[in-house]
């Protein structure tokens, strides 16, 4: 018997592409380990992440910006691959704000050659405007940023994603721990396509951290770090409540339009957008809808308090938030069921199966600028220096049934309403009503 087993033994030949048993951890290693198959993600330092995730000159990172102006990772790791002599690198944020100036000096030691991102602001969109970079930066709407990495125009090879609190095999999400930030719907698909997921944690939870926004099975490396970020200054920048006199005579003016529409109906579904007007209009369809003892279906978009108010109130039966623009949004998704954490995919992609826009019923977002014929700019000042971002604005603008622009007529000495604006982020055919403190425009095309 012997003989004829070595005699199949020296006469088989293995089949191309197929190879022979090797043991039980030939190709999974860290099983022979019981320390090692508990703790192999976990790296000691942020270098040590960054040297296991296989990032090279030339490569491209990613962020998210759940944190707004109370974000560090991006900072903190840049200065690191500084440190490290890193050169060339693209780096494609969900979005850049005031407290990311740091990269001008990344930028001009030729650490950051190409960006891409939906928003810029302050110092950096100062300096970018001012010719810093040889390459153009890449703005794209937060639908169209998961079109461009499905479609494999934007690459991510290393994702550097700052969560709250995570447990040792990855799974995490932004509504637990001290420095909660809600929905993770834009990381959420930086960690379904990178080609590796360094998660920046701030807490340790124990195993298995459910609800997780991000799984264990699309973490590579975990580090823990002092601060991801200041969740008490998510509220900064474009996100505030008004209580500006003209702000909420146009917020006022919204909620009528709305409700004389033909949308303002049992089950509607609603969106408003960042600026002060377009939030305060929440405040306003209370009345309304209590009076017309109206229920909206979903609320959705980067939710706020005020949204979570009436959701609470059992005004608005559930919320599809992509992002939490408060505490009071990120405690709400943390208790209420019906409070829904969703990606950008699945938020605004226009190239998705399925983007929550589509069902959107009104839509209300502010401008910078808005031309005669109905353009928005959302992006640049009246001069041509970055200052803002596309956002979800011609997402929403576009899946809607009704977009209503809220804008003054004349903001500081420079007008709002122009003959045509310099930078067109959403084009007029996608708006349909433009409310201002000295009256209402309705685009000729929809009369």
């Amino acid at each position: 018997m012997k003989e004829t087993v070595t005699m199949l033994n020296q006469q088989y030949v293995v089949p191309e592409g197929l190879q022979p048993y090797q043991g039980v951890t030939a190709n999974s290693p860290w099983l022979a380990s019981e320390t090692e198959k508990r703790r192999r993600k976990i790296c000691d330092s942020l270098e040590e992440a960054i040297r296991r995730s296989g990032l090279k000159n030339g490569m491209t990172i990613s962020f998210h910006h759940a944190f707004r102006g109370g974000d560090k990772v991006v900072n903190m790791v840049m200065a690191k691959l500084a440190e490290m002599g890193f050169r060339d690198l693209t780096l494609a944020s969900s979005s850049l704000i005031d407290a990311h100036w740091p990269l001008i000096e990344h930028i001009k030691n030729g650490v950051v050659r190409q960006i891409y991102t939906s928003g810029l602001r302050g110092k950096l969109g100062e300096e970018i405007s001012a010719g810093l970079m040889e390459n153009p930066v890449q703005i794209h709407s937060h639908g169209g940023r998961v079109k461009l990495i499905q479609s494999g125009e934007l690459n991510i090879d290393v994702a550097f994603l700052g969560v709250p609190c995570c447990d040792e095999f990855g799974n995490a999400n932004g509504f637990s721990g001290k420095s909660r930030c809600g929905s993770l719907g834009y990381a959420q698909v930086d960690a379904q396509y990178a080609k590796c997921v360094v998660l920046l944690t701030e807490e340790w939870v124990e195993f298995p951290n459910y609800p997780a926004s991000i799984a264990q099975d699309q973490v590579d490396l975990i580090v823990q770090v002092d601060e991801v970020g200041d969740p008490e200054k998510i509220t900064a920048g474009a996100i505030r409540l008004s209580s500006n006199p003209r702000e909420l005579l146009i917020a006022r003016q919204a909620a009528n339009v709305i409700e004389h529409s033909g949308y303002f109906c049992d089950g509607f579904s609603l969106q408003t957008g960042t600026g002060g007007a377009s939030l305060a209009v929440t405040r306003f369809l209370e009345d309304k809808m209590r009076r017309h003892n109206i229920t909206a279906s979903f609320g959705l978009g980067g939710i706020t308090g005020t949204m979570v108010d009436l959701h609470e109130k059992g005004l608005i039966k559930a919320l599809l938030d992509t992002q939490s623009f408060d505490g009071d949004a990120a405690r709400s998704l943390a208790q209420n069921p019906h409070h829904i954490e969703i990606s950008t995919n699945q938020y605004a992609n226009p190239a998705s199966k399925g983007a929550a826009c589509e069902r959107l019923n009104v839509v209300m977002l502010s401008a910078l600028e808005i031309d005669v014929n109905f353009n928005v700019n959302v992006m640049t000042g009246s001069n041509g220096v970055l200052r803002g971002a596309s956002g979800g604005h011609s997402d929403t603008a576009a899946g809607a049934d009704l977009t209503i622009i809220t804008a003054p007529l004349v903001r500081g000495r420079i007008p709002c309403v122009v003959e045509k604006v310099l930078t067109t982020v959403t084009p007029g055919a996608s708006v349909d009503v433009l409310v201002t403190d000295h009256g209402i425009a309705v685009n000729p095309a929809r009369q």
